[in-house]
């Protein structure tokens, strides 16, 4: 390995710029679509669909197809100080006797009346320690009750729980100002705050358009930040719950009772192309092979299984500066060009010292590992993992899931079909090109591809109990598809499971009370985060160690640590300076979360000071985008061609520290 220091004289191969352009991680099949017009049940999709919380009026739509980010020319941001709210867009697909997708259920086949039913129960769920489902591997630790100075059960619900309750909305085009009362859905907490967790509308098609809150965090009491994710007498606008649909069908009259669907709304996406290692798709995709509810492919797909991976990998550069000077502690060879992907792609003997080069650098994921020994050395992704707690132990570090391990060594060992294609080979470029078989499951995949699926300390967007079956309603009924949440009947929306949650409360519940990881209700995905929300995700920046490079990350893909400013990139591209100035400008990368006060690592004043202002500033934070040179001479843009990604849109970020203010 070597120093920091060494790399002043990087070649031009680590600071090039990247040529690969988004395409869709999916490739169209064979598999037809229903020839009956007789609808034997009524799905909607994404089963699984994300909001991102947003001060700005203005939105955007989810991403639907994956492998691309959702579309906004503005690049996610009103001005430099307002968040664009990410809505999630809900269809009905219906479906025949034989299980095979008929088409899309719209205004134009139906009356549709849909209900949904947000919730945040934050406030009245348990402090997050780590994970308590990692076993021996990371050692559980209990956490109590958060506010436990409420201790009523009736009390509890009443002041903790943000609950609107069912809020319904039907017709074409309905509320498209987003203003009228009746479709808000709106509550109050600790009986004087009103919290908005967010409001209904409709598309021209009757679809249903779910749109977040506006991401603030409050105390109406006025308490201090004093922890990562447990912050008594605070809420915020995170929320969870299920997506109803009744539908009227014009043709015979019938009304049917979708199958319900999930929305949980959380923080924005700060680097929107460029996708975490590994997904809450990956995660839950897993999960459903390991337990028989998805097939396993008898063959890997290059483009389906492998390729993604090589590009999350090429992408890290962009948002972390362990990833950027990769060549330095760990060489896998180039993985950013179309010649790279086409050599990584052939599967004969040839290519393999190429791909084993690539294999043998990933970190084994522990339960493949023949002893619990820590494999942290030079092995990718170089992120912390659920065992954080435990520094020397099996899951300090990140890994693949073992799916997905187990696909790169089958690959590494050429065993793996060679269906790459060049993105002028690509087929699908909007979501109608998709045929109408895979666009239900493409909504799934599109809804959860940009979502990490870990590490869980708790996470990004959700946590480790969605890698439970026993919250999915196929454990319950075999005739249900994977990724739909079971809807549970709970009398209380707060669930008392004792003065600690513990690791066997986790799996068996308490008293009368199931498990909270069975069947769910409003609120109870999002009640495992932090509260408030900017707390952990901007605490969770860098994990600075006595070695001082390469540095590990939590999150990089969607809270980025080191990025390219604008004016540096503005600086790469101005004729007037020489190529090596250029050149300097491009290598450059500075702290996403640079002068904003406070912002560390250690539990110190500082540290404190960091978290709470960004409660306030996190707005006006840049987002990490796509940009092309401007430069039209290729002699003298020299080896900083291609795209970059480039930090736009922030604001300015200088406040005083909350200790400050408080000051004489």
């Amino acid at each position: 390995m070597i120093k920091r220091r060494e790399f002043l004289s990087l070649s031009a191969s680590a600071i090039a710029a990247s040529t690969l352009i988004p395409r869709p991680s999916i490739s169209k099949t064979d598999q037809p679509s229903s020839q009956s017009t007789d609808i034997s049940s009524l799905r909607i999709f994404p089963a699984i669909g994300i909001c991102r919380v947003g001060g700005s009026r203005q939105w955007f739509y989810a991403p639907e197809i994956p492998g691309l980010p959702p579309e906004d020319r503005d690049h996610y941001k009103d001005g430099t100080s307002l968040v664009k709210k990410q809505v999630q867009r809900f269809r009905i697909y219906a479906y025949d006797k034989n299980n095979n997708v008929i088409g899309e259920i719209t205004s134009n086949e139906a009356d549709i009346t849909w209900g949904t039913h947000l919730a945040n129960t934050k406030a009245a769920w348990y402090e997050f320690y780590n994970p308590l489902d990692n076993g021996k591997l990371a050692p559980p630790i209990p956490g109590k009750k958060r506010n436990r100075q409420i201790k009523l059960k009736q009390q509890r619900e009443r002041e903790l729980v943000v609950n609107p309750g069912l809020v319904e909305i039907t017709g074409t085009n309905t509320n498209a100002a987003g203003k009228e009362s009746k479709y808000q859905c709106v509550d109050e907490f600790m009986q004087s705050q009103q919290i908005k967790l967010g409001h209904l509308q409709t598309d021209r098609n009757g679809r249903l358009l779910v749109f977040p809150g506006d991401g603030i965090s409050i105390s109406p009491t006025g308490q201090k930040i004093t922890s990562f994710a447990d912050n008594d007498e605070w809420i915020d606008d995170w929320c969870d719950g299920p997506i109803f649909a009744r539908v009227r069908l014009k043709s015979n009259g019938k009304t049917i009772q979708a199958e319900h669907a999930w929305v949980a709304c959380a923080g924005p996406n700060f680097a929107p192309e460029i996708t975490p290692i590994v997904t809450l798709h990956d995660l839950i995709q897993g999960l459903n092979i390991s337990q028989g509810w998805s097939e396993s492919s008898n063959l890997v797909s290059f483009r389906r299984d492998i390729y993604p991976i090589l590009r999350r990998l090429d992408m890290m550069r962009w948002v972390s500066e362990a990833a950027l000077l990769r060549q330095g502690w760990v060489d896998i060879g180039s993985i950013n060009s179309e010649e790279a992907l086409q050599t990584l792609a052939d599967n004969s003997r040839t290519s393999q010292s190429a791909r084993n080069r690539i294999f043998t650098n990933i970190r084994t994921p522990a339960h493949l590992r023949k002893s619990n020994h820590a494999t942290n050395e030079g092995v990718l992704p170089w992120m912390k993992g659920d065992g954080v707690n435990y520094p020397d132990g099996p899951m300090d570090m990140f890994s693949v899931t073992e799916e997905q391990y187990l696909n790169l060594k089958r690959w590494a060992e050429g065993e793996f079909v060679n269906d790459y294609q060049t993105i002028q080979q690509e087929t699908i470029k909007t979501f109608n090109d998709i045929p109408i078989a895979q666009q239900p499951q493409a909504l799934n995949q599109a809804a959860l591809e940009a979502c990490s699926g870990g590490a869980f300390h708790p996470g990004v967007e959700l946590t480790y109990n969605l890698r439970h079956p026993t919250i999915y309603q196929r454990y319950y009924n075999k005739q249900s598809e994977p990724f739909r949440i079971a809807l549970g009947n709970r009398r209380s929306l707060s669930q008392d499971l004792g003065p600690e949650l513990t690791s066997t409360i986790l799996h068996q519940g308490f008293n009368d009370e199931p498990s909270p990881i069975a069947q769910q209700m409003p609120g109870d995905l999002t009640r495992w985060m932090g509260i408030p929300w900017q707390c952990d995700a901007f605490s969770c920046q860098i994990v600075d160690t006595q070695s001082d490079f390469p540095t590990a990350t939590w999150w990089p893909a969607n809270v980025p640590i080191d990025v390219l400013p604008e004016h540096f990139f503005e600086r790469a591209n101005d004729p007037n300076l020489s190529r090596s100035e250029r050149m300097l400008f491009a290598s450059q990368r500075k702290r996403w979360s640079r002068r904003v006060a406070g912002v560390g690592y250690h539990a110190n004043q500082g540290y404190w000071d960091g978290i709470e202002n960004m409660i306030s500033l996190w707005q006006r934070m840049g987002f990490i985008v796509r940009r092309s040179p401007t430069l039209l001479d290729t002699q003298q843009l020299a080896d900083i061609s291609g795209d970059f990604f480039v930090e736009t849109g922030r604001g300015l970020v200088d406040l005083p520290s909350p200790s400050d203010k408080n000051r004489p």
